[in-house]
């Protein structure tokens, strides 16, 4: 394959620089004799077609060697107890071969950094065991090494960056792109093959724990930013698996864990809403692999679904990659949901459905020998195993594993891993992902000349509880008080925590109240003191991963703990007070909306976040983001999110209704003007494309950034659709006084709906166009219409 030469130069020299090239060795110039058969076998031939290659390597599998490849192996200590290699792995399942090898040696589970850091040592060690792989297995198949990738590689000291909540909160396409390219050169130069990156998933219900691990919950939004994650760690010769396929974010009263059944969710908002983001990274992204949901829908567990794993995501949509499953999905097939008599008849279901590889925290043998099993008892037909193996060796071979099993570089790695370049960029997106909910009277940018300032909240100067197990390990976090401290070196910053994230009592303070103990009325006492001796009181609030990650759901959208009594308090001596929020969901801060002059959402920044949220607040850089989330006044009023259907916000005279702050709302420090749109051609054919333009100009005195937001409304459907949708949006930099024309395409996909028939088309007639600074400021109004 062409596209592979490097690759299986560098392979060359690698093989050379091991075995010497010797007579009786498998590494030739040119090729590497897997099978060890002193031959050239077409699969090892990196010129012949991937398609022949793969139906030839497949020929001369035995069933041990093909089951084997439809499971992983999870490494770093957990399932694989062996750092290396070792002479017992002979008389392992493994030693007919494996698909994948998860998180190995990424500074996680067992090990920690002992083969992690320094990277040369990561390398070798990767090396070695695919070297046991190539050489001591009987056909070679290498082995392709996957890892978690939703906040920068989740290997040790890799480069953090914000949770997908705040990159979502960027709005920006370009941004996200280069996240994905810092990304996924660590990952190549680490060994990584496989990234379980992005997460699409949408987060329509701010109580479920993973909110944080998603880019928002508007499908538009979700699905352009995903776009730019695969799109470059594929260029990069990476397969991007993104995640959690399908209906996987709406667990029955934002509960999750283990009661992941039954998402209430109907087929046209499923199509419309819940696996839109998944069709477009596939179809317009190219996506190679994908993780299956250990979720129902309607009954059906996903990974036993034939009609979403295949009808779907093959016949329809042309996925050309692997399934692999989430962890512990083929078992809740029999285990939990019960569709299943046996585990070895939900094996048959997950198989025959479309799962090509089971993923769990238990041996590998647990799944291959009933899988064997199902095969010899006739659940799984010869012609379907073989079906799945063909697609997961398409994938090694697009990988160019093949042609250069030892990928990675040590000494390069030390060079590229959190180099400064890469820093640079989690610095600007932790910038980027700050949105300024709210600026009264203009108190932010505070003065640099304070003489003194006090900072306080449980979130104010914490690391451990800001870094999450899907991201790099052993992360340095630069606090907010730390941020402060640096940004006023001659101004006195007193510290002071205030509370806990979470009471003694939690989550049962949700609902009843509880008398503090003497140790919390000691810190509030002492935080109320600080505040009352400084100029200027700044807040640092939230959740973190007490409160919010997976299995962190929760019953209320309020501070929890004790954080508002904390902030009521502090109000009350009648400081000028700014709250900033780190936390991964959508919040009821009801309080503060109300009585707090300037509050500042900075979501989880990375390993930046003292550096970002300071120089917002002093004004040395002028925060531009938006929300990608609805924030509720209420939890009652859930579900209350991006896009509505019509009445979704009426008035009442007995609840509480409308939003605290909209879908796509953010402030800045500078003021912009909207004018000059133009819609062309005004009317156009169903096939057609329809361009619309406006000119944007920073009306205000400082640089700024602008979201522009362009929203569609179908005027008459043949189905009741939403009052607008997010069909464009751009994030641009302009200096003072500059204007500059914003151009969106409108294609076909993006008019069309999901009609009585459960047809997706573009149905003819008027669509109005909206374009803004949020979903509900609208500055430019026009229409168009779609002819017969």
């Amino acid at each position: 394959m062409n596209k592979h030469t490097l690759f299986t130069v560098a392979s060359f020299l690698f093989c050379t620089q091991v075995s010497g090239d010797t007579p009786d060795g498998i590494y030739h110039k040119g090729w590497i004799d897997f099978n060890k058969n002193g031959k050239m076998d077409l699969y090892e031939n990196p010129k012949a077609p991937l398609e022949e290659r793969v139906q030839d390597l497949l020929s001369q599998m035995t069933l041990e060697e093909k089951s084997c490849q439809m499971a992983t192996l999870y490494g770093s200590g957990r399932v694989l107890k062996d750092a290396l290699p070792q002479d017992n792995w002979k008389t392992e399942v493994w030693k007919d071969g494996i698909g994948n090898i998860d998180e190995e040696h990424n500074g996680l589970g067992t090990f920690k950094s002992e083969y992690s850091f320094p990277y040369t040592k990561h390398v070798d060690a990767k090396h070695a065991i695919q070297r046991w792989f190539v050489e001591e297995t009987r056909l070679g198949i290498p082995v392709d090494f996957t890892n978690e990738g939703i906040r920068g590689l989740c290997h040790d000291r890799a480069t953090y960056f914000p949770a997908q909540c705040g990159q979502g909160a960027t709005w920006n396409k370009e941004l996200i792109a280069r996240i994905g390219e810092v990304e996924a050169k660590e990952a190549v130069a680490l060994e990584y093959t496989n990234i379980y990156s992005p997460i699409l998933d949408i987060a329509q219900d701010p109580r479920w724990g993973r909110c944080v691990e998603t880019y928002g919950e508007d499908p538009y939004l979700v699905g352009e930013l995903g776009k730019q994650m695969i799109t470059s760690l594929q260029k990069h010769n990476l397969v991007a698996t993104p995640k959690h396929f399908a209906v996987y974010s709406i667990p029955v009263g934002g509960r999750d864990g283990k009661t992941r059944t039954d998402p209430h969710v109907a087929p046209r908002e499923m199509r419309t809403l819940y696996i839109e983001p998944f069709r477009m990274a596939f179809q317009e992204a190219g996506a190679l692999g994908v993780m299956s949901s250990y979720n129902d829908y309607d009954g059906e567990p996903i990974t036993g679904s034939y009609h979403f794993l295949t009808e779907i995501l093959r016949q329809e949509w042309g996925f050309k990659g692997y399934v692999v499953s989430d962890s512990e999905a083929v078992e809740f097939i029999s285990s939990k949901h019960k569709v299943a008599n046996t585990y070895e008849d939900g094996i048959a279901q997950a198989v025959n459905a479309g799962l090509n590889i089971r993923t769990h925290f238990t041996p590998p043998a647990d799944f291959i020998l009933p899988l064997r099993k199902a095969v010899a008892d006739g659940k799984i037909s010869q012609e379907t195993l073989d079906k799945r193996v063909a697609e997961i060796l398409r994938v090694k071979f697009w990988l160019g594993l093949f042609d250069n099993p030892y990928r990675g570089n040590g000494k390069q790695a030390e060079q590229i891993v959190h180099s400064k370049e890469h820093q640079a960029v989690s610095l600007e997106a932790a910038r980027q992902s700050l949105v300024l909910l709210k600026n009264e009277m203009n108190l932010l940018p505070l003065s640099k000349s304070l003489r003194s300032i006090a900072v306080i909240g449980p979130n104010a100067d914490e690391r451990t509880q800001l870094i999450c197990r899907y991201g790099p390990a052993n992360a340095p976090i630069k606090t907010v008080y730390q941020g402060i401290k640096e940004r006023l070196p001659h101004t006195e910053v007193i510290y002071r925590k205030g509370c806990d994230i979470i009471d003694p009592h939690f989550p049962e303070s949700e609902v009843l109240d509880f008398p503090k103990t003497t140790e919390e009325a000691r810190l509030m006492e002492e935080a109320i003191h600080a505040a009352k001796q400084a100029e200027v009181v700044v807040m640092v609030l939230g959740g973190n991963e007490l409160t919010v990650r997976e299995d962190r759901s929760r019953t209320s959208l309020n501070l929890p703990g004790r954080q508002e009594e904390l902030l009521k308090a502090v109000c009350a001596t009648g400081k000028p007070v700014v709250l900033v929020l780190l936390d991964g969901r959508a919040s009821s801060i009801n309080y503060a909306a109300a009585h707090v002059p300037a509050i500042l959402h900075a979501w989880f920044p990375g390993e930046f976040c003292g550096q970002a949220v300071a120089e917002a607040l002093f004004g040395d850089y002028n925060p531009g983001g938006r929300l990608a989330v609805t924030f509720p006044k209420s939890v009652g009023q859930i579900p209350f999110a991006f896009p509505f259907k019509p009445g979704s916000d009426e008035s009442s005279s007995t609840s509480v209704y409308g939003v605290l702050y909209p879908f796509g709302h953010g402030l800045s420090y500078t003021t912009f003007s909207y004018g000059d749109l133009k819609i062309s051609p005004l009317r156009q054919g169903v096939q057609g494309d329809i361009n619309i333009s406006c000119k944007i100009k920073n009306t205000g005195k400082i640089k700024g950034d602008e979201v522009v937001q362009l929203y569609l409304r179908d005027e008459v459907s043949s189905v009741t659709t939403y009052t607008k949708v997010l069909r464009g949006f751009e994030r641009i930099s302009l200096e003072a006084g500059e204007e500059q024309m914003v151009h969106f395409r409108l294609r076909p996909q993006d008019l069309g709906l999901w009609d009585k028939n459960m047809n997706f088309r573009v149905e003819p007639g008027k669509f109005k166009v909206m374009i803004g600074s949020s979903s509900t400021d609208i500055r430019l109004h026009g229409r168009f219409e779609i002819a017969p």
